[in-house]
């Protein structure tokens, strides 16, 4: 089922994610409908604040389009799998290490800042330690887009929104559109 997403003025947005404890069959009906809401609104991205769930939860997919090549690289538990074996992610709990402290800038959006974007500078490299659906622990090492999508969303579980680490430029181009976005939401 699809879930309304939230936007930028919702108190859940600036609300740190509670541990999750329990893996039944409500945190899976939970992925499932965080995930159809993803691909609804076109994204690569859901955390669960995002649908009004302080939880630490989120969902990803980073599959490029048939014709496209990948440009990132990736283990999964120290293997290499193909994408669509894991693909969508749920991480739940999920703990991140900084792998490779070299950065660099890409234009990020947000699906709860509807056509706002803006260059955000982050780490290169990571590595993610998670649980599943099930509650097994996993860890997934990555680079490029898959990184910069899981510290994205890593940091909507800690209340930190993406136009906290915008660059000072692109903020002050994007003030207006911010604050049309927080006034909508109070409608």
């Amino acid at each position: 089922m699809q879930r309304p997403i939230k936007y930028y003025g919702d108190p859940v947005l600036r609300t740190k994610g509670a541990e999750i404890i329990h893996f039944d069959a409500e945190l899976e009906a939970l992925i499932k409908d965080m995930i159809e809401t993803m691909y609804s609104a076109e994204g690569i991205g859901l955390a669960a604040q995002q649908i009004g769930i302080a939880q630490q939860l989120c969902v990803i997919d980073v599959r490029p389009p048939k014709d496209a090549e990948i440009h990132f690289n990736y283990s999964y538990d120290g293997k290499s799998l193909p994408l669509d074996l894991f693909m969508p992610l749920a991480l739940i709990n999920p703990k991140v290490t900084i792998t490779d402290t070299e950065a660099d800038v890409y234009d990020e959006g947000c699906l709860s800042f509807p056509g706002l974007t803006g260059n955000v500078t982050r780490p290169i490299e990571i590595s993610c330690e998670f649980m599943d659906a099930l509650g097994n622990r996993h860890t997934l090492n990555a680079d490029g887009l898959l990184a910069r999508c899981i510290l994205h969303e890593v940091d909507h579980l800690k209340g930190v929104l993406f136009i906290d680490k915008m660059d000072k430029k692109d903020l002050q181009k994007n003030t207006k559109k911010i604050k049309a976005i927080k006034r909508s939401f109070k409608k």
